[in-house]
């Protein structure tokens, strides 16, 4: 079963593109899943049934995973299978028919505008760490990317002259997004100034820690999360200011297929979820100030 899971996650990698990230999630799923079938004695392939599947969805909602989680698993182990078909290491897709669970569409958490502001504003100017903070954040609003995207962001990458960046998204896809004027403003400042105190010659990266390498993830998300506490606003995650760039766009005219290129996203139909939080913001808003709303 191991060398068939890695079989399947070299093919992930080498032949389909995904990220590391992403083959990294289906690793997990599957390991997962592995454990499960080994407590219930299935050694082979051959035995899994669509009953075993549903048994395993049981279990992991009784052990408080969230539904959207479990749906995701369920996709990981389902696309495994056909993997298997496809290279002749099962005859049937068994799992086939299997349906996901319903999925509650939870709308993505997105801050207004005014957050935002106190949120950029948060990092002090007065030390290079306040700075390059202040330049992280700017860059996550202002162009949608990804943390993973801001991590490896080069400087051969920033072009602060016509203002826009290349992200490197998944699956290796490049895209060219516009900064905006006060991103591109902030990020000239850490370039010229800041940046030249942190580099130690290690690393091309845009961002870096005080020891000269790029920043991580991980420090992505702690300066998010750090900021918005001291902003006194909700907490929230680096993909927050994701939702929130495509939202504001859209909520001041922008069309779906302009945000779309922006975000990297291969279908429409992933954008499309930010028309979903537009609705809800009108209603709020008609809600709030119609005299019989």
């Amino acid at each position: 079963m191991e060398e068939l899971i890695q079989a399947f996650l070299d093919y992930l990698s080498l032949e389909c593109g995904l990220s590391k990230n992403t083959v990294q999630a289906y690793k997990n799923d599957l390991k997962k899943f592995k454990v499960f079938l080994d407590k219930w004695g299935i050694e082979s392939l051959e035995g899994i049934r669509p009953d075993h599947l549903n048994l395993y969805m049981v279990a992991e909602r009784e052990r408080g995973i969230n539904v959207n989680s479990v749906s995701r698993n369920l996709s990981a182990i389902k696309h495994f299978c056909k993997f298997l078909v496809i290279d002749g290491h099962l005859k049937t897709d068994v799992l086939a028919e299997v349906d996901s669970p319903k999925l509650w569409k939870r709308l993505p958490d997105v801050l207004h505008w005014q957050e935002v502001e106190k949120l950029l504003e948060s990092p002090s100017q007065d030390r290079p760490h306040g700075r390059r903070d202040r330049a992280v954040l700017e860059v996550l609003y202002a162009t949608g990317a990804r943390a993973s995207e801001a991590t490896s962001l080069k400087v051969s990458d920033v072009n602060t002259e016509d203002g826009y960046i290349r992200c490197h998204g998944k699956g290796n896809k490049e895209r060219i997004v516009p900064l905006g004027a006060k991103a591109c403003e902030v990020l000239v400042g850490y370039l010229s100034e800041t940046r030249p105190k942190l580099d130690k010659g290690r690393s091309e990266a845009v961002f870096l820690s005080s020891t000269g390498r790029a920043l991580r993830r991980e420090d992505i998300w702690r300066i998010v999360k750090s900021h918005a506490k001291r902003a006194g606003i909700k907490e929230i995650s680096p993909h927050a200011l994701r939702h929130s760039f495509a939202t504001h766009l859209l909520e001041r005219g922008a069309d779906l297929r302009s945000v779309q290129e922006m975000l990297g996203h291969a279908n429409i139909a992933t954008t499309q979820t930010y028309t979903h939080i537009e609705r809800q913001h009108l209603k709020h808003i008609h809600k709030k100030f119609h005299p019989r709303g």
